[in-house]
């Protein structure tokens, strides 16, 4: 016999949030490890805040909230607060009682940008760092560099010419009109007035120039696991520059420590700078006909050659980063807040990869 489509406009529920996500959730390990990184930062969580005046919306769900946006690939604050209205997961994740009211996308917003003035995405990766350490799984000898180029949240037609006064007014101020081809263009000459920071730059040779950002992370080989990660303008060089930074911090503790990296890296001035910060360059070796900086001195061990294995799993990170989380195009402008994004992607990036390590 067919049911009745019966249709009941309220009801009562006895069931809390709690109760409604199963135990065996992949939620549960991260919420559990996020809890505990948001306790270590509760003290300067509270540096940023009055200790009077209206209270706001608290910095633990506001994280919360930020850390679902980039593991659900959810791409705007609105289309979150759409999702927090009904979404019972969701609810529970961030710390939403079944009645609370959802926050206005704009309030959301100002309330963020209260965090990213401050250092909370460093932070909280240092704490993620600090869960991964707690269960053994992290190397301290065996470490792999590389960096991405990020597509800045402003268009080529805001490239403009430094000297250009724009007394001519545009015959749409919405979407105006640009010729620039024929026109030479360089970071040199030229600027975006959209993101005065963002810098053109291309992948390789015969592809595309974008206005870019450079974003750089460590690896350590054991789990593939980032124990680094950073912002830099896109000059063309700062990959090596972030990556002689990186091995001063891993340098000089009187272990063998080795670094890897692809051909971009294979420059004499980068390699003799590592191995006066006491590192190994385990860098890949140039095949483009100019002469290698890597010698027998470092190919000959059998260590070379599984650093060069290893190093290919920090693309892992990236394609996490670009796919998943939201870096495929920036909604963010200026270096400092590109970064606060960047490395507080990276850190749900390691949230997942030690629930996965810790739950096998």
């Amino acid at each position: 016999m067919r049911g009745d489509d019966l249709k009941q406009a309220d009801m009562f529920s006895y069931i809390s949030p709690e109760a409604r996500v199963p135990q065996d959730h992949p939620l549960r390990p991260v919420r559990k490890m996020v809890d505990e990184a948001l306790v270590g930062m509760s003290r300067r969580l509270s540096k940023l805040y009055s200790k009077i005046g209206r209270p706001s919306i608290a910095p633990e769900k506001l994280l919360r909230a930020l850390l679902l946006q980039v593991l659900y690939s959810i791409r705007s604050e609105r289309m979150l607060m759409e999702q927090l209205e009904y979404n019972l997961l969701f609810r529970w994740f961030v710390g939403l009682n079944m009645d609370d009211r959802v926050w206005d996308a704009t309030t959301f917003c100002k309330n963020r940008d209260r965090l990213l003035k401050g250092d909370i995405a460093q932070a909280f990766f240092d704490q993620v760092i600090d869960r991964a350490n707690k269960h053994g799984l992290l190397s301290d000898e065996h470490f792999t560099v590389d960096g991405t180029l990020l597509e800045a949240a402003a268009s080529l037609k805001s490239f403009k010419n430094k000297s250009d006064t724009g007394q001519t007014p545009p015959d749409d101020p919405g979407n105006p009109t640009v010729n620039f081809h024929g026109e030479k263009r360089s970071n040199q000459t030229h600027q975006s007035t959209t993101d005065p920071e963002a810098m053109l730059c291309k992948k390789g040779k015969g592809k595309e120039a974008k206005l870019s950002y450079a974003g750089h992370v460590l690896m350590e080989n054991r789990n593939g696991l980032a124990v680094d990660a950073t912002v830099t303008k896109a000059t063309g060089t700062a990959e090596r520059e972030v990556g002689v930074e990186f091995a001063k911090e891993i340098g000089g503790s009187g272990r063998a420590v080795t670094l890897g990296a692809d051909k971009a890296y294979d420059t004499k001035d980068f390699v003799e700078q590592l191995r006066g910060n006491s590192v190994t360059p385990h860098v890949s070796q140039n095949d483009n006909g100019r002469r290698s900086a890597i010698d027998g001195r470092t190919t000959r061990h059998p260590g070379y050659g599984i650093s060069q294995n290893k190093r290919k799993r920090i693309e892992e990170i990236f394609g996490w980063l670009k796919t998943v989380g939201p870096l495929r195009k920036l909604k963010h402008r200026v270096v400092a807040k590109v970064r606060w994004m960047f490395v507080f992607s990276v850190a749900a990036y390691n949230l997942v990869r030690i629930r996965n390590l810790v739950t096998v």
